[in-house]
């Protein structure tokens, strides 16, 4: 039997027990409630909408796939935040996977994806983060462009967030029989499927070679990157006949233990019989090779793997017996690879477009986007120098992937670390560039902090590789904050007796090297660093750090895997507080009671399933000494990795502290002395077993903002998590006596992480999608 699903959360116990379950990615969701009870009877109500907080980009998006014929049919894959089509009413691009749920988060980054020359609607997209010996990646096919996936799974790994992860595409579908589909895989050779991706069969007439973990290991410093792409040498479409002659790359890394003696291979019987071609240069990567309309082969050859990948680097065109070298790139005081490759037209007025990579910059002479008319007898630069509008000022480096539209040639596009740069006249002497990224939201959002009532800024939010900034409009790309401060932002508060004081911590940069905390005393417009860091704050970056404000200039910071220190003068001075040390992964979560600011506390989740359990601490004296509650241990919380955990407070009322294990909720209302666990979130296990982890987890995050008006309860009351076995974002307003589903089966956004809810305006959410930057609810 065929191993088919239909994604959906609707009936997550279902879908996870039995293999097979009910609803649809992106399919139309009735609104749902649950009861906090069992006894207790549904209510039905309209779900949130949702937006996203804009910051723009954000992330690198690895491939752009143009539908061969079909104009404005764009897709655009992404390494860990899902996948997007183009609108070009709109300007802008749709996300085409929120659908996807806790389930599919390591699902939520594609690999590669192909679409049909001869059905646009038809689109596959081949998931799976990181790669292992086991058949864990997954195809999803849509018949829709998106709109609805359903998935098998496949008999091989796939890492759409590994080195290599612009090569390609990998994935290809027979324009002449649509039925079969090629794949090139890292670890296990080339595939095939003949009934549209439903079943596969490696090609052993090639390579049967399957990695194992030992042989993954050694080569993964640098990224196993395995066969490379496939191209089907035909110039016609639909004849109901395969295609028999075939091109395939293969990496130096698969090559090396699978046997192959070369770096291209050609069959000319569909694949049954294989033929070595010798290339000009051998040990490299092939990142990218086109096919001309003509025939005519153009193969980029670079010597690492990428993102950004370094020199040497070289490309040729290729007629079948002959090779023609048209650049190379040799180490001098930089050091350029060749990333992206794509070409219009035929013969020699072929047009070129080849991303150069470690570009690093934006200076005269520079090299980014090279651009030939003559099928490679001349270049020039197209990139460098020239006009670009957008939120982003930076457009080199990672060049590894550029597209012609097969339309228009005078649209280019490329990729870098922050998005996507497009041109519609590429033929100018000064091409002007946009960051055309609306709709784009890839940041990996760490923490969120919503202010009190009265502030002029509307989020905190910490994120991975851009730092933390100031939200003061949520549909406009931040301008305040630390910029280039921090590569990652771990953790932000405010003074809630005054929201101009911010202060965060994060992991330093090469630009501010002794830098782990700042603070600032305008909102966010200037920042000032902390004179000096936590003792252990250098040393111990990691992304379970956490502070907490009490007001201005008292800060509680508490470094991953350390005990946490206290300063009253901004960072002037830090003195460690009176809790235990911990050991690694079993770092303190932070927060500051918003009635009382001498109240704070402390969560110790334990670190794993594993060790003991979870310990709660509270402090009447602005975080300096701290009381264990001797009863919170008892009530059997979980211990867990402090990731999957969430600690917050009701800000209209003294000593009510709320705390998500990963798999219930607790509840205090004396400070955090005495504790009520609530019944009502467990988590999906699935096959695991419950000593070990969950497949969904019951309770991971949990916030608390302005609640409606009479509700019984001064605070709403959100977490993510499982409640009657549906994951989502679930809602209380009456103190967690009832929950309601706030989220519906679109908008999963794969996976949600840290919440926070906003003190002004009531039902307002914001959360963390999976690599989907940050979400509210409207």
């Amino acid at each position: 039997m065929k191993n088919i699903h239909i994604i959906g959360i609707a009936s997550i116990v279902a879908i996870l027990l039995s293999g097979c379950g009910g609803g649809s990615v992106g399919s139309s969701a009735t609104a749902s409630a649950v009861s906090g009870s069992k006894s207790g009877g549904p209510r039905v109500e309209a779900q949130a909408r949702w937006a996203n907080v804009k910051f723009g980009g954000g992330g690198y998006v690895p491939g752009l796939i143009f539908h061969p014929t079909s104009p404005d049919v764009l897709y655009a894959r992404t390494d860990m935040g899902g996948a997007y089509r183009w609108n070009a009413a709109t300007s802008a691009w749709v996300p085409i996977t929120d659908g996807f749920g806790a389930a599919d988060t390591f699902y939520h980054g594609s690999e590669t994806m192909a679409l049909d020359p001869n059905d646009d609607k038809r689109v596959y997209m081949s998931t799976g983060m990181y790669l292992s010996d086991k058949a864990d990646a997954r195809l999803y096919i849509s018949t829709d462009r998106g709109d609805n996936w359903t998935y098998v799974n496949l008999p091989f790994s796939a890492a759409s967030n590994a080195q290599g992860r612009a090569v390609g595409e990998r994935l290809m579908v027979d324009p002449n029989d649509p039925a079969i589909l090629f794949y090139a895989t890292r670890t296990t050779g080339l595939w095939k499927s003949a009934d549209r991706g439903q079943t596969w069969q490696q090609l052993t007439s090639l390579a049967s070679h399957k990695m194992t973990n030992e042989e993954i290991d050694t080569a993964q410093w640098r990224g196993v990157v395995g066969m490379e792409q496939v191209i089907f040498d035909t110039s016609t479409k639909g004849t109901g006949s395969a295609t028999q002659t075939i091109y395939t790359a293969v990496a130096p890394d698969y090559a090396a233990v699978a046997g192959l003696s070369y770096s291209m291979y050609k069959t000319t019987d569909g694949g049954a019989t294989w033929t070595g071609i010798a290339t000009p240069v051998t040990g490299y990567y092939i990142p990218h090779m086109v096919r001309a309309k003509d025939g005519m082969m153009y193969v980029a050859f670079t010597k690492t793997t990428g993102p950004g990948a370094e020199g040497p680097a070289r490309l040729y065109k290729f007629d079948g017996s002959n090779w023609t070298l048209l650049k190379q790139y040799d180490p001098t005081w930089v050091n350029y690879g060749m990333g992206g490759l794509s070409v219009s037209g035929t013969g020699a007025t072929t047009r070129i477009a080849l991303g150069v990579t470690n570009s690093w910059g934006n200076w005269e002479g520079q090299h980014i986007v090279q651009m030939s008319d003559d099928a490679g007898a001349t270049w020039r630069e197209i990139s460098t120098q020239t006009p670009h509008f957008g939120d982003q000022d930076m457009w080199g480096g990672w060049p590894d992937d550029v597209e012609i539209d097969p339309n228009n040639p005078e649209r280019i596009l490329h990729v870098n670390g922050g998005g996507v740069w497009e041109t519609r006249n590429a033929s100018a002497a000064k091409p002007t560039w946009n960051f055309i990224i609306a709709g784009i939201e890839e940041t990996a959002t760490l923490a969120l902090m919503a202010p009190p009532p009265g502030a002029n800024y509307q989020l905190l939010n910490s994120s991975g590789d851009i730092g933390m900034v100031v939200h003061t409009e949520l549909y406009k790309t931040p301008t305040r904050g630390p910029k280039g401060w921090f590569s990652n932002s771990n953790s932000s508060d405010m003074a809630w007796s005054n929201p101009a004081y911010i202060a965060t911590i994060g992991t330093t940069t090469w630009n501010h090297p002794n830098v782990a905390g700042a603070y600032s005393t305008d909102s966010g417009l200037t920042w000032n660093a902390f004179p000096a860091n936590h003792p252990d704050g250098m040393a111990h970056q990691g992304g379970d750090s956490t502070l907490a404000v009490t007001k201005p200039g008292h800060i509680v910071w508490a470094p991953s895997d350390s005990v946490p220190a206290y300063t009253t003068n901004s960072g002037a001075n830090w003195a460690y507080t009176n809790l235990p040390a911990v050991e690694p992964g079993t770092s303190y979560r932070l927060a500051a009671d918003r009635k009382n600011p001498n109240r704070v506390y402390a969560y110790q989740a334990g670190g794993g399933w594993w060790r003991p359990a979870p310990k709660f601490y509270y402090s009447v004296d602005g975080g300096q000494t701290f009381t264990e509650s001797s009863q919170f241990s008892t009530l059997g919380p979980r211990a867990e990795f402090v990731s999957n955990t969430s600690l917050a407070v009701n800000a209209n009322a003294e000593g009510d502290v709320w705390v998500a294990d990963s798999q219930s909720i607790f509840h205090s209302l004396d400070g955090g002395a005495t504790w009520t666990k609530l019944g009502v979130t467990e988590s999906i296990w699935g096959d695991h077993p419950t000593w070990s982890w969950p497949v969904v987890y019951g309770a991971t995050s949990i916030a608390l903002g302005k609640a409606p008006a009479g509700a019984s309860y001064s605070a709403s009351v959100y977490v993510a998590g499982v409640i009657n076995g549906v994951w989502g974002v679930h809602r209380s307003d009456d103190g967690g006596t009832t929950w309601r589903r706030f989220n519906d089966d679109k908008h999963q956004f794969g996976g949600i992480g840290v919440l926070a809810a906003d003190q002004t305006v009531p039902g307002r959410l914001f959360m963390a999608g999976s690599g989907r930057g940050i979400l509210f609810s409207y």
